[in-house]
């Protein structure tokens, strides 16, 4: 086990070192990212700022969840990039050298890239979470905090295995199946609300389904 964990973080060195070859590129991919979920996060202040409220859910209480979830999510995305794009690795013809070496398959596919860039994502959904939670006067304490990581990460997990799953779908179509999007990229949006506000039929399947819902607050 800690043999297999020096390997995966040697990965990641490699990784880290490739991509801060050119830093002004880092920069600005980190910049973008940034700006986009910021867009992003932006229709969502034009929704309250038109409506006011959404079934009695405020801003800041909907900023909490939209900046959990972002966290968890670019969390997920860097780390599991190599699944993600699972598919090309297959058709390449990659993913047979990778199973010529004398290591774990799923190892070798998550070490393929640390993708930094999502540190964007990753720093905007943080700077709405303080924001909300400000706006929330929420009282931190050790418990809370406690409460606020074990759900992130929870949904980094969470979104991971959605990921893996994806990567799956290669050995039986020739592409990852679109529809899989709805369930990772979907899921992102879909939790970024209360589920109260959906359907029930619909809150049933982001429960009991795809548990997106456990990435929220209690």
């Amino acid at each position: 086990m800690l043999d297999a964990l020096r390997l995966y973080f040697r990965y990641i060195g490699i990784s880290v070192r490739s991509q801060m070859q050119y830093r002004a590129s880092f920069v600005m991919l980190t910049l973008g990212h940034f700006l986009m979920t910021g867009i992003e996060f932006l229709s969502v202040w034009a929704l309250f700022a038109r409506f006011g409220s959404l079934k009695e859910w405020t801003l800041p209480e909907v900023a909490l969840f939209y900046g959990m979830v972002n966290i968890a999510f670019a969390i997920a995305d860097a780390t599991s990039r190599g699944f993600d794009i699972f598919a090309n690795t297959v058709k390449s013809g990659e993913f047979d050298r990778i199973l010529l070496r004398p290591r774990s398959t799923a190892l070798q596919v998550a070490g393929q890239e640390l993708t930094l860039r999502r540190i964007g994502r990753l720093s905007q959904g943080l700077l709405v979470l303080l924001w909300g939670a400000n706006a929330l006067t929420v009282a931190w304490s050790l418990t809370t905090a406690a409460l606020v990581v074990a759900a992130i990460v929870g949904g980094a997990c969470l979104f991971s295995g959605l990921l893996v799953l994806q990567a799956t779908m290669a050995f039986w179509t020739t592409e990852t199946l679109e529809i899989v999007n709805t369930v990772t990229y979907g899921g992102v949006e879909t939790a970024q609300y209360p589920l109260t506000i959906y359907r029930p039929w619909f809150r049933r399947f982001f429960t009991g389904v795809i548990p997106v819902s456990y990435t929220h607050l209690r």
